[in-house]
């Protein structure tokens, strides 16, 4: 066996084992180390009682997977003449038309300093600066936890999932659809942590609108920082609170060092233009060497033109003069190229997700982001549907796929996602976080190792036999396929019999065992003392506020 073999063959081992011990129902303490013995563990396993396997797999720790290297190819739509037109059109863009940096004159300053034309706030590129501005942005780049062990390293060949982000409202099948509190952010914390598929914590998984806009960005930083050892956003709804967010990161991990513990989501204004929160929030970040998701919100038709070259021309536009303006503040800060593009109808003007044109979108932007030698963020489980149903369904698939397909690195809106991103459902995230199982197999591509090609067993079989019995599946029948832990595929007696649950119904039952099992991650006291405290100073230090 290669070496490229046996690590496939760990890797395998490392997320069946994952897969059977979160079916079995245990929850996410911290992951552990695996070696080939581990791997050939499995075929012994399947040789023990249903009993002893039981027994064995509670004696572990459920294990989480920090990310998905992936094992295949990403897909793609442009030619290389495609990819150059695209680029010669952003930069005519960008030098004759423009981009606006609003209310932010060090920016301007900047900009100026480094060859840009300004007049008022609009701000010219010439042919070739914004290209050369941000090739100081790296390839990859680590996101560190302080669980060293969830450490996600962000570009390449890497995927990296995080939770549904920004909505007000959230929704359960009990509760229906109500503003989102604090007990909510912190839940959907807890269900990112015990999720072996969710890589990342995420930031706003949901709004805490009990709590006053100027403080609220303090509940929910110690939310993930206590909640979960996972890796982490920070706070962009103003300067200071992306301050706050260093300082507590300074907290958490004693230091930074110049290491990178915290990637944000800093979002244009488009169509070509910068605002002065995101600007002011990208230069505390990008000051602090921390990670910039620099991402034009698009709805085509509407942000952007209809077409979709026309679009991904001024993606990568405004992607260039955001990173531009990072390099100029801190040469070398990691930056995630981002997009966000879906389309709306043309006839009520409501967003509209799934479709074929969104689909094309995210695979030109992604390969135009390998062009620029740069992480990329895109796509997730998306849905304008109310409710977790087959709109929601299909609509989700047909953007997860393509998200995963076309190599994208950083998937915000993995899970949880609903109503166009205004509600994050308690349902559908435990679903979606079923489908990011399934897209942890499908990354890893076909084994071609001497197990997977399976050989022994057609000399076993042989012509018109049956291979249900034969050695290489019993060594191999835990392990073979992904296991749904949602869907329902008994007969119909047995599942009349169960109580002809739906898999809304299933979930439900799905999401409330996971927060009854939830388990803290330790931390130490003394550093969660000292969290709380700043937390407390800062409260204390400012009246409530609606902004």
């Amino acid at each position: 066996m290669t070496r490229k073999e046996e690590s496939s063959t760990l890797a395998a081992a490392s997320l069946v084992r994952t897969h059977r011990l979160f079916d079995a129902g245990l929850t996410a303490d911290a992951p552990e180390e695996f070696s080939m013995t581990d791997a050939q563990e499995a075929p012994r396993e399947a040789r023990r009682g249903r009993d002893a396997r039981r027994a064995a797999r509670s004696a572990r720790s459920a294990l989480s997977i920090p990310y998905i290297t992936r094992g295949i190819a990403p897909f793609e739509i442009l030619s290389e003449e495609g990819l150059s037109i695209i680029e010669a059109n952003a930069e005519t863009l960008l030098q004759e038309v423009g981009i606006e940096f609003r209310d932010y004159p060090s920016a301007l300053k900047r900009l100026k300093d480094a060859g840009c034309d300004i007049q008022g706030e609009r701000v010219r590129f010439p042919k070739g600066l914004a290209r050369k501005l941000i090739s100081t942005v790296p390839e990859t780049y680590t996101q560190h936890a302080r669980n060293p062990e969830r450490s996600v390293e962000i570009g390449g060949r890497n995927t990296v999932f995080a939770p549904v982000y920004g909505s007000p409202f959230v929704h359960d099948i009990d509760g229906g659809r109500r503003y989102g509190t604090i007990e909510d952010f912190r839940n959907f914390v807890k269900m990112a942590y015990v999720s072996p598929f969710m890589h990342h914590s995420g930031g706003t998984v949901c709004e805490p609108v009990d709590l006053p806009v100027n403080k609220r960005h303090l509940d929910m930083l110690m939310a993930h920082m206590t909640l979960s050892d996972k890796p982490f956003m920070g706070s962009v709804t103003h300067p200071d609170r992306a301050r706050d967010t260093v300082a507590m990161a300074e907290i958490l991990f004693g230091g930074l060092d110049g290491r990178t513990a915290v990637t944000s989501l800093i979002n244009a204004n488009s169509p070509l233009v910068w605002d002065n929160t995101m600007l002011g929030a990208a230069e505390v970040y990008a000051s602090a060497n921390q990670a910039c998701i620099i991402t034009p919100f698009i709805l085509s038709g509407a942000m952007s033109p209809v077409t979709v070259a026309g679009t991904l021309t001024q993606v990568l536009a405004e992607v260039w003069a955001g990173t531009s303006f990072c390099q100029l503040v801190r040469p070398g800060a990691p930056v995630i190229f981002g997009t966000f593009v879906s389309t709306l109808s043309m006839q009520s003007g409501a967003p509209t997700f799934g479709t074929p044109e969104a689909t094309m979108a995210i695979y030109g932007a992604a390969q135009l982001a390998r062009r620029m030698k740069m992480p990329f963020r895109t796509g997730g489980s998306l849905t304008a549907s109310k409710v977790a149903d087959a709109q929601s369904a299909y609509e989700s698939c047909n953007t997860l796929l393509p998200t995963l397909q076309a190599g994208t690195n950083f998937v915000l809106h993995a899970a949880g996602w609903l109503e166009g991103g205004l509600a994050s459902s308690y349902e559908k995230f435990v679903m979606d976080c079923d489908q990011l199982g399934m897209m942890h197999v499908l990354a890893k591509g076909i084994d071609l190792t001497e197990n997977g090609q399976a050989m022994d067993a057609f000399h076993q079989v042989g012509p018109g036999g049956h291979f249900l019995g034969c050695a290489h599946t019993q060594a191999n029948f835990e392990t073979a396929f992904y296991r749904s832990y949602v869907a329902d595929n008994n007969s119909v007696e047995q599942w009349m019999a169960e109580g002809s649950q739906d898999a809304l119904k299933r979930a439900n039952g799905i999401w409330k065992k996971w927060l009854t099992d939830y388990s803290a991650p330790a931390i130490d006291p003394a550093v969660e003392e000292a969290l709380a405290a700043y937390v407390a100073a800062k409260k204390a230090s400012m009246p409530d506020a609606s902004h």
